[in-house]
């Protein structure tokens, strides 16, 4: 291959890569009707919608590759098994919330597309979750000692809320108390959060540690001097 070919290739998946960018921000945004092809050339470096269309053939095409590429990474972070011990959940954790912190529209997405579309949209979706489902429910299998069979569905649906949902809410939460839940610093409590409230929730002791006056979980609301 000529060093021609292998800049023309590195340059068409740098542009695929921003209109992927533009397209998980904008459709997380305004959902799926409220975007237009144009929206997202307005958003890269694209010269016109001819070129878009170089790359996807329509905005369905795009919203499915959209979806695709985040799904799939998350795919991949999937445990096969529970974490049994402390530093097994707190590399599992430490992995997801990177991914969603370097793709903090990605949640938001997968929320709105649940609520967004047809019918056509809805089972698109759902067939882009179902891997996703399947590895959930083996990374849960084996806590039958921990949690009856009937409440496995309802700990699979609260541990999707307490990753997924911090970053699908963060604007609320922004609004209710007044700070920005995506900086480093709400990130790293939210994280310290997680692994101690996914080591309870199967039963892994984790290190006993003393609380550092800064290691509060969470977000204190505001007080009448200001913000806590």
């Amino acid at each position: 291959m000529t060093q021609t070919a292998v800049v023309e290739i590195e340059e068409t998946r740098s542009t695929r890569e921003q209109i992927l960018e533009a397209g998980e921000r904008l459709f997380a945004e305004r959902g799926y009707d409220g975007v237009s092809m144009r929206d997202i050339v307005a958003e890269t470096a694209l010269r016109n919608q001819a070129s878009l269309y170089h790359h996807f053939r329509n905005k369905r095409a795009l919203y499915e590759a959209v979806l695709k590429r985040g799904l799939e990474q998350i795919l991949s972070l999937m445990p096969e098994r529970h974490a049994e011990t402390p530093a097994e959940i707190d590399a599992n954790v430490d992995h997801l919330v990177d991914y969603l912190s370097e793709h903090p529209h990605l949640a938001l997405l997968i929320q709105r597309a649940t609520l967004d579309g047809s019918r056509t949209l809805r089972r698109l979706l759902n067939g882009l979750l179902q891997p996703l489902n399947a590895a959930g429910w083996r990374s849960l299998a084996g806590l039958e000692d921990v949690w009856e069979a009937d409440e496995v569905p309802h700990l699979a649906a609260g541990l999707y809320l307490l990753t997924f949902g911090y970053f699908a809410n963060a604007g609320l939460l922004e609004n209710v108390v007044g700070k920005d839940p995506l900086g480093p610093a709400a990130i790293a409590r939210q994280r310290r959060f997680l692994k101690r409230a996914i080591s309870r929730l199967f039963a892994v002791e984790p290190p006993q540690k003393g609380r550092s006056p800064d290691a509060t979980v969470g977000f204190a609301p505001q007080s009448k001097g200001g913000v806590a």
